[in-house]
């Protein structure tokens, strides 16, 4: 996998296919910690990159969420291709530092790799501003998460598999006028905390439908506020570790994103992942975000 970091240095030396008259600023959302685009927590139905119809855009992201007991870092690249179909792929690594001493796990890192496939299916959100039809997007998202030599050890017993795929829809609506985007997605999915801790589990294998929302206001031509919430399966809450041990709450954040040109944005966030593992650390898990997104 150490070529992957260089597809984000590739897809900036893109030729300059995507033109500065394409999309307007923040239209694309920013880089989604999965690395589809959207807002930081989940995908919406915008396409990455400031490419319009006929053009190819390149985005590259590096994301760092720190929270009281853990620490994630994700980096990645989108390709945008007529604004009509998206291929993404980033890479996260969790350190849960002394968090899972009591399991005999202290110093663990948990790394994934993530590939997803978007593609507008109706509706376009400028174009579309003056009316009700939303743009409506679907998307499959690939999950491979290695656990090292733990892997067999910390999956094994829970029954959760190593590998799993995320199926979502999206609707965004953009109202221009009042400089409002409202966004749902629709996740099937059986990740457990989004595939940090496997796919399904003994108990509860199977796929569940999940919603996830954003709102964001524009407050300036360059700068949005927004709030996002995204509900998770929880399929551990029954486990050999006991019920509730590894229960997952929903994901909650507020966040600022700053677009000072179409070639970089800044998105500052505060963060509320619920409990993770809470039978040995039962304090919720808030903290900063903080991402940079390049675009070319």
């Amino acid at each position: 996998m150490r070529v992957l970091p260089a597809l984000c240095l590739a897809l900036l030396t893109l030729p300059a296919l995507a033109r500065s008259d394409g999309k307007l600023l923040l239209t694309g959302g920013v880089s989604s910690i999965d690395g589809a685009a959207g807002g930081g927590l989940t995908p919406w139905a915008l396409v990455g990159s400031y490419a319009s119809d006929g053009q190819i855009g390149g985005t590259a992201h590096v994301t760092r969420l720190a929270t009281g007991d853990y620490r994630l870092l994700t980096y990645g690249a989108a390709l945008g291709v007529q604004d009509r179909f998206e291929l993404s792929w980033a890479r996260q690594d969790l350190d849960t530092g002394s968090s899972l001493a009591a399991l005999g796990l202290a110093g663990l890192h948990l790394k994934q790799n993530i590939v997803g496939l978007k593609a507008r299916l109706a509706g376009e959100a400028v174009l579309d501003s003056d009316r009700l039809m939303p743009q409506i997007s679907a998307g499959l998202e690939f999950k491979h998460t290695d656990a090292g030599a733990l892997g067999p050890t910390l999956f094994g017993p829970l029954g959760a598999k190593a590998s799993g795929t995320d199926a979502y829809v999206s609707a965004t609506k953009l109202f221009l006028a009042q400089g409002l985007l409202a966004n749902l997605t629709l996740r099937v999915t059986k990740a457990n905390q989004n595939g940090l801790l496997g796919f399904g589990g003994a108990q509860s294998s199977g796929y569940r439908l999940k919603p996830e929302l954003s709102i964001a206001k524009l407050l300036r031509r360059d700068l949005a506020l927004g709030l996002e919430y995204r509900a998770k399966p929880d399929a551990l809450h029954r486990s050999v570790l006991g019920d509730g041990a590894l229960k997952e709450d929903d994901w909650k954040d507020i966040f600022l994103a700053w677009a000072p040109s179409k070639h970089a944005s800044v998105t500052l966030a505060w963060v509320d992942l619920g409990r993770i593992a809470p039978a040995v650390q039962p304090r919720r898990q808030s903290g900063a975000y903080l991402s940079l997104q390049l675009a070319h």
